[in-house]
């Protein structure tokens, strides 16, 4: 979700759409957010502002690289690395999203400052640490801060994957967000990176998740119960969900400087400027290899249920917000490992054979195929190593030993930094 806090705060976006109405899964656009942190200590570093500079010296919210840009974040430690334009394929994404890695890294250099994954900095203090960005837009992070308070870790603290999925009229959208909303609660199983805050294990593996949704707890029906309401419609959404939104937000914000359809803050947001729907529930990783894997699994159960293979459009929307969340509820707690007993959920994936471990579910979906193409083998090894091995949170929990210590926790973060640069997951031989 632009994490909580970047998850309302999102004002441009990825893969700005052009003129052209993209018809479903003919093209797709990706967001990465990375921390930027001290080379030495790795502590938080806000100096976003100082990377993003254009010839001028002059801070930008937007530097083009390429067929990639670099943007800010609601926070001055974040970098967001996205496709500016919608691409043809998640094919190759991951090589080019790591070429700027390293070269934002080159750039990082100069000021002492290294990039570092996974979707909560472990050790941060979010009233002591958060710097929100100052410049462009400026009025808007400051109002989100005026109304909720942004100096929690559900806003100061959370890196994510974004995936932008189009549609190109009502149809496609009635069958898209059907397709997401029924998918959001299982990724949490192969995306869950964020198993420790303030130094210490929190009983979450995706503690990102958990803090996100109540981040907004002053406006409750921005962020719902992160699972999107049903709906068939645009004139529904809008009515249904933003309205609602717009209704509650207008005592706390009588300028209308938030009514926008950024401001929602669930799992998944309709994007009607630019007919997409932005999926923002994934943790983000170690390196873009296994982030891009990721996405060619969740486009791939997307699109499943998008050509209702295993269940028809009016099934999905028929399962209650109150049972997607139950789901959820596990996933956040316990990943790949979360058992799933709701039958009536199982069903609209075609698995009849009673409860689950999430991990197994997700073999079945992968199993039904990913998108061919060069990346196909990199992903499935990267899945078979999410799966086999553990989401991200459980090998990083690995990697800190029984003995949880600042000391231990740091030297962690430097071997995930090392992934990084390497674009190699954790506990690959």
């Amino acid at each position: 979700m632009r994490n909580a806090a970047r998850g309302l705060a999102t004002i441009r976006g990825a893969s700005r759409m052009s003129d052209r109405v993209f018809a479903l899964f003919e093209r797709v656009g990706i967001e990465l957010e990375y921390m930027i942190v001290d080379a030495g200590t790795l502590n938080v570093l806000p100096i976003a502002d100082r990377l993003l500079v254009d010839e001028a010296g002059r801070p930008q919210s937007d530097l083009e690289a390429g067929p990639l840009t670099w943007s800010n974040e609601l926070v001055l430690h974040v970098l967001e690395l996205k496709t500016e334009q919608p691409a043809e394929t998640l094919h190759g994404l991951a090589g080019m999203m790591h070429a700027e890695v390293l070269n934002a890294s080159r750039s990082l250099a100069d000021h002492g400052a290294i990039l570092l994954p996974g979707a909560m900095h472990p050790t941060m203090d979010p009233m002591v640490d958060m710097r929100l960005w100052p410049h462009d837009n400026g009025e808007i992070y400051a109002a989100f801060d005026r109304i909720f308070d942004c100096r929690g870790h559900g806003w100061a603290n959370l890196q994510s994957t974004h995936i932008n999925l189009p549609f190109a009229d009502d149809e496609e959208f009635r069958r898209l967000h059907a397709a997401i909303r029924v998918t959001l609660p299982i990724l949490p199983a192969l995306a869950a990176s964020s198993p420790i805050m303030d130094a210490g294990v929190t009983p979450w593996l995706d503690t990102r998740l958990e803090v996100y949704r109540h981040n907004a707890a002053r406006v409750p029906s921005v962020a719902g119960a992160v699972i999107p309401e049903p709906v068939s419609s645009e004139e529904e959404y809008r009515d249904r969900i933003l309205g609602r939104i717009f209704a509650d937000l207008e005592p706390l914000d009588p300028e209308g400087l938030l009514r926008e359809e950024w401001v929602n803050a669930r799992g998944a947001i309709a994007r009607f400027q630019r007919n997409t729907i932005e999926i923002r529930v994934l943790d983000i990783q170690e390196c873009p290899i296994a982030d891009l894997a990721i996405a060619a699994a969740t486009s791939s159960a997307v699109r499943q249920l998008t050509d209702e293979i295993t269940a028809p459009v009016c099934a999905m929307n028929a399962l209650t917000t109150a049972k997607l969340a139950a789901v959820l509820d596990t996933t956040i707690r316990d990943g790949e490992r979360a058992m799933i007993e709701d039958r009536e959920f199982l069903a609209l994936f075609g698995w009849s054979r009673g409860p689950c471990a999430a991990r197994d579910l997700w073999d079945r979906i992968i199993e039904r195929g990913l998108e061919d193409g060069p990346d196909r083998p990199a992903w499935e090894r990267a899945l078979e190593h999410i799966l086999g091995r553990g989401c991200l949170a459980r090998r990083i929990l690995d990697l800190v030993g029984a003995n949880v210590s600042r000391p231990s926790i740091a030297q962690a973060c430097r071997v995930l930094a090392d992934c990084l640069r390497r674009n190699d997951q954790l506990g690959r031989a």
